[in-house]
């Protein structure tokens, strides 16, 4: 065991029943522990472990696993409140990359996960160590192990010899089937915990007051009067009822142990409580108290790891559960949520306020809600997770300010927005603690592009404000997705269509024009002087017969995937009795297509009309209809698309990269930009093409440097080199368009005039031909992993700020996202009759760097501008890269925050 491993902090994970243990390297101090587990075991558990019944195999395997470190060998254990209840360990077989793993489990808790949890942890650890498979031997008739190996995702193969069995377990990094099993694992588990929080047999207030105005108490009035089915107690030790519910002095004291404790009291008050619940056996805490100081906070946390309670807070509104047999309500909200389909998930509990008020209005019903507050423990990832599962949830919203770990957010919500809408409000968007950047990958990096990244790759519906997340809800909730994004507009009043036209191209939306054949058949229904064209302008004489013909009509026709009606109050209508809202809302049957209203009189924002066999939304204004059939033709659109692969490519070699790096981060323990020899060598690494180069750090070399390098036009380009330079162009650290010996050598005098004391060097390359200056970048977030970027290249980068970004690793279809999405974008595919760029290239380009990204956490910054691409091929013009000193992290191991 090496002393890193030795010095790791304890994690904690979840079992497949829910309980949290405790997971962290084996210490010498825990030999007496460990030899209890053994002697505890049954003869037939030792049989299997050791093949052998002697109670001295535990006493050697004991004495084994707390002996000093030594390399190769790595032992983990799980407890929890400080009982061990579990063991793995693997010891390397010499020099063939190859381990042999063991696993013990104490009697009375097989069958929970709790040998599967510590395996997965070891395979991450074993391949951060360069094993490449487990090996195992065990007993034919020991199917426990080897249904745990079988179930584990990963390749495994099995050789019998006599009574034995060998198992080998490939330890495969990009093992889809594995991660895949992981994280059904993890769902299973993460909703057992979740059970005691939001499905509670008995809950208790610890803080309701004698006197109103106290937020414990509005809680436990909201429990009462929502109708709560279950068990509901007070803790106060001045009263012995409160609000006709029995109160005790302290949860110790109460007559049935709760699942749920709601903690509204004085912060300095609750690290105590919290251990005190977790004493008493409570699974799940509520905490609604605010401002909690770091020492109060690391104290609420650790309780609630140490006796496995889950926790929502501090500082949040509560939560709800309308099921029915349960209607859960324990907040302090105005209102009660109406029974519904709709998950809401927020930080803010003033924003979880405005979310319910706000669909309630629409009379869109509520299956859970969560006010997530500091977000401890809880959140979004959890949350999402749960209505995947709770077979209510068809609609789920957030409000998100922060992720504690993206890439498996961005994993769980790729897969349950395959099965329902999730939308979110993007807050958090400004940057206003942006630091300095020193590349322009950097300064292109905003919290903004970051966040739309993850949103966009994890097909999530983001919005700028709670009135938009309301608005989409509305039409995602009443109506079927569009095919695509052709959208008819029907009005009475021809400046209300204008209006809306204008903001269905804004939102991105198209107009197509109506063929001769519907606009004959329009023509037939409508009254006289009606305008056929799109948008169909009616006329204020229209009828509620002829609007609905003519609505349904448009439905019919194939080239139209969605309608939207914008209607004015007339007098006409008024004088003939006539309700054009009526011919929206009483077509029979439902629609096979979305339809939308916009009432320009319309009093609030968005409503959901009534309609027959549903309802139909409402908008006041026409670009907040334009934006929700927007946010709709979008997520239809990433629904059929097949879910994207990461291609595998050659050429890649790895182990060399990584050698490359800790070489340099030796020498440099700061970490640093790479010199240009470092980075060309590190880029071959990866098959990035470069163009050719030479290095020289005398005026004599860098003429012989020219010579060999000159192209037929005999021309050559000078870059000064020292280190920390970034921005040449910004420092006129570049010479271009050098002919001949004597500007090349004039070339080289200038930089060592201007830049004494600092030039180390010059790189000297070909001019290179015309083509489209990019630019390409990564740069690697702390919390959300590394980003690439692309976008227009050369000294025009940071000005225009025309760039796409992505998460990685990039998938087939991120690659061909970042190429078509900026507005560059038509300069490669061959316009005003140019020759499209070589994208073959181009993708092959951005997956390497990807690549590199991904395996190299070190990797801070990268900088490739300009990035030249031609008909002919693609090739890096110059480049810059940064290492720190950063150990890899495994982004979907399971473990709690």
């Amino acid at each position: 065991m090496t002393d890193d491993v030795l010095n790791h902090p304890p994690v904690h994970g979840l079992l497949a029943d829910g309980t949290t243990v405790c997971m962290r390297p084996v210490t010498p101090a825990d030999h007496d522990q460990l030899q209890g587990l053994y002697e505890e075991m049954s003869p037939e558990s030792l049989r299997m472990r050791f093949f052998s019944v002697s109670r001295r195999s535990g006493t050697l395997a004991a004495d084994r696993a707390c002996a000093p470190a030594r390399p190769g060998y790595r032992a983990l254990l799980a407890e929890t409140q400080g009982r061990v209840i579990g063991i793995a360990e693997y010891d390397m077989e010499g020099e063939n990359h190859e381990a042999e793993i063991s696993v013990a489990v104490c009697d009375g808790l097989h069958h929970r996960g709790v040998g599967t949890l510590l395996v997965e942890h070891l395979v991450s650890t074993a391949r951060a160590d360069g094993i490449t498979a487990f090996t195992a031997d065990a007993l034919s008739e020991n199917r426990e192990v080897l249904q745990l190996f079988a179930d584990l995702g990963l390749r495994t193969a099995r050789r019998f010899e006599g009574p034995e069995v060998r198992c080998t377990i490939r330890l495969d990094e990009d093992d889809t089937t594995y991660l895949t099993a992981v994280e059904a694992r993890g769902r299973t588990a993460d909703v057992a915990s979740l059970e005691p929080l939001l499905r509670p047999n008995v809950v208790a207030v610890v803080g309701a007051g004698r006197k109103p105005g106290s937020v414990g108490r509005a809680i436990l009035h909201h429990l009462k009067a929502g109708g709560y089915t279950h068990r509901v107690f007070a803790v106060n030790p001045s009263v012995n009822h409160i609000l006709g519910v029995p109160s005790s002095p302290s949860v110790s004291a109460l007559p049935k142990t709760p699942d749920l404790a709601v903690v509204a009291i004085p912060a300095a008050a609750v690290p105590a409580t919290a251990e005190e619940c977790g004493k008493a056996g409570v699974r799940a805490l509520l905490v609604i108290t605010a401002g909690l100081d770091s020492e109060q906070a690391q104290a609420l946390l650790a309780t609630c790891r140490t006796h496995g309670m889950r926790l929502v807070g501090p500082n949040c509104l509560g939560i709800s559960n309308t099921e029915p047999g349960l209607c859960l309500d324990a907040t302090f909200a105005a209102g009660h949520p109406r029974p519904g389909t709709a998950g809401v998930a927020v930080q803010s509990g003033g924003v979880g306020i405005a979310l319910l008020d706000g669909l309630s209005r629409l009379g869109i019903g509520v299956s859970s809600f969560a006010s997530l507050g500091d977000k401890y423990d809880v959140s979004g990832n959890d949350m999402l997770q749960w209505w995947e599962s709770d077979g209510r949830t068809e609609l789920a919203l957030l409000h998100l300010e922060s992720f504690g770990s993206p890439r498996a957010f961005a994993r769980t919500a790729r897969r349950v927005t395959r099965r329902m809408p999730v939308l979110a409000v993007d807050a958090g968007r400004t940057d206003a603690s942006r630091r300095a950047a020193a590349s322009y990958t950097a300064a292109a990096a905003t919290r903004t592009m970051t966040r739309q990244a993850l949103f966009t790759q994890a097909g999530i519906t983001a919005t700028r404000s709670v009135g938009e997340l309301l608005e989409t809800a509305a039409l995602m909730h009443s109506q079927p997705l569009p095919a695509g994004s052709r959208v008819a507009i029907v009005t009475n009043a021809g400046g209300a269509g204008v209006l809306a036209a204008d903001a269905c191209a804004e939102a991105g939306l198209v107009l197509p024009p109506l063929t001769p054949e519907v606009v004959d058949d329009l023509f037939a229904v409508l009254p006289q002087g009606a305008a056929v064209g799109n948008p169909v302008d009616a006329t204020a004489a229209v009828t509620e017969e002829q609007l609905a013909d003519c609505l349904d009509r448009l439905m019919r026709h194939p080239g139209i995937d969605a309608v939207l009606v914008a209607l004015v109050p007339t007098a006409v209508a008024a004088a003939t009795g006539d309700d054009l809202v009526r011919a929206l809302t009483g077509a029979p049957g439902h629609r096979a297509k979305p339809i939308a209203a916009v009432r320009l009189e319309q009093d609030l924002p968005v409503r959901l009309l009534p309609a027959t066999g549903g309802t139909i939304p409402s908008y006041a204004e026409p670009q907040a209809a334009a934006r929700a059939l927007s946010h709709a033709a979008r997520r239809a659109a990433w629904l059929a698309r097949p879910a994207g692969t990461v291609p595998d490519l050659d050429g890649i070699d790895t182990a060399r990269a990584q050698e490359a790096v800790e070489t340099f981060l030796t020498q440099h323990p700061d970490g640093g930009w790479l010199d240009p020899r470092t980075c060309a060598d590190l880029l071959a690494c990866y098959g990035i093409p470069q163009i050719p180069w030479a290095w020289a750090e005398t005026e004599d070399d860098a003429v012989l440097a020219a010579k060999r390098l000159r192209g037929p036009d005999g021309r050559v380009v000078m870059k000064a080199h020292w280190p920390g330079l970034v921005h040449k162009s910004e420092q006129r650290a570049v010479h271009l368009d050098l002919q001949g010996d004597a500007q090349v050598r004039a070339a080289f005098r200038d930089f060592e005039t201007r830049f004494a004391g600092l030039l180390t060097g010059v790189v000297v390359q070909p001019l290179a031909p015309r083509g489209t200056e990019l630019f390409a970048g990564v740069v690697q977030d702390e919390v959300f992993g590394p980003l690439v970027l692309f976008g227009l290249g050369g000294t025009a980068t940071e000005v225009l700020g025309d760039h796409a970004a992505r998460l990685a690793p990039l998938t087939d279809h991120d690659v061909h996202d970042l190429i078509t999405t900026p507005r560059c974008a038509p300069l490669l595919f061959g316009a005003h009759g140019s020759r499209p760029a070589d994208l073959e290239g181009l993708e092959q380009l951005l997956l390497r760097l990807s690549r590199m990204a991904a395996d190299l956490p070190q990797l801070a910054e990268v900088d490739f501008n300009p990035v030249l691409a031609t008909a002919e091929g693609v090739s890096m013009l110059d480049a810059r890269v940064r290492l720190v000193p950063r150990s890899a992290q495994d982004p979907y191991l399971r473990r709690l925050r």
